[in-house]
């Protein structure tokens, strides 16, 4: 673990932190205003989450209950591949798999989901104004409710393989708020990206692909040489990882630091994501 640079991380990521807030003050009287706005279509996201949420599992026998058994079934056969086969030397080695997977499967959903969902509602947006961020909003949306589904088949591994429960186990909410608010902004890029550049979706493919060996969770940070290491200190998910692994395998209370780069990396992301759709979305209508 290179200390020297998570602490830069951790500095920047309090740097990002205050002017975020700063930036949030300042500009709390055209939030206030956009308020209602948004609260007059919650509705509707709402309804655009069960639709989607009806439409996955439609005519499919066992329905949500896939978002449970998925995830199991996966980590068995990775399982049986790296722990047996290959031996990466992890104790407890399908909680600690599930446990990551649960955080970089809500981003691959959240972001895949996104890509097009500007798009896919081209008819709604000729027709009606609807504010456009509501769409990759909704995406990310409904890939939270499938990671809460998810989180059923990580507390029945715990349960059977009886992985011992810490009080930190309650705070297991807060690295999936720093991932939401991650996945959204970095939703918002891509979303407005795909829009005039319709290759941006096929890359993506390529690189959420490279992104999952590239984040430690099928194999311990630990086992990866020294400079890739470092290099790999630079991959968000590897802090949003590692955090609820943490609090939910461990029994380990994130420190400030920790908490200052997952923020970091969220707010920075959400602050780029926020502007990059707001200067290109009143062109989305010439695109769709």
């Amino acid at each position: 673990m290179d200390f020297s640079l998570e602490r830069i991380l951790a500095v920047i990521g309090a740097g990002v932190t205050l002017v975020f807030v700063v930036a949030m003050l300042v500009l709390l009287p055209k939030i206030r205003r956009y308020l209602p706005a948004f609260l007059q279509y919650r509705p509707l996201l709402f309804s655009l989450v069960s639709r989607d949420l009806k439409v996955k599992y439609r005519r499919s026998t066992l329905g949500l209950l896939w978002s449970v058994l998925q995830p199991l079934f996966i980590m068995l056969i990775v399982s049986a591949v790296f722990s047996n086969i290959l031996r990466v030397g992890v104790e407890n080695y399908p909680a600690f798999y599930i446990t990551g997977v649960l955080i970089f499967g809500f981003v691959s959903d959240a972001t895949n989901h996104s890509l097009n969902s500007i798009g896919s509602a081209s008819s709604l947006l000729k027709k009606v104004y609807i504010p456009r961020y509501i769409f990759p909003l909704e995406k990310c949306a409904f890939a939270f409710v499938n990671m809460l589904f998810s989180l059923i088949a990580v507390a029945l591994v715990y349960l059977v393989l009886r992985t011992p429960l810490h009080p930190t186990i309650l705070l297991f909410p807060i690295p999936m708020l720093y991932t939401a608010i991650f996945s959204f902004g970095l939703s918002l890029v891509l979303s407005a990206a795909v829009v005039f550049f319709k290759d941006v979706a096929h890359l993506y493919a390529i690189w959420i692909t490279a992104w999952m060996y590239l984040t430690p969770i099928l194999y311990p940070l630990e086992i990866i040489p020294g400079v890739m290491q470092t290099i790999l200190r630079f991959n968000p998910l590897l802090y949003y990882v590692e955090y609820i692994r943490d609090v939910m395998l461990y029994g380990v209370v994130p420190g400030l630091g920790m908490n200052l780069i997952c923020l970091g990396f969220a707010l920075s992301t959400l602050a780029v994501g926020l502007l990059v759709f707001k200067r290109t979305q009143d062109r989305f209508i010439l695109h769709v």
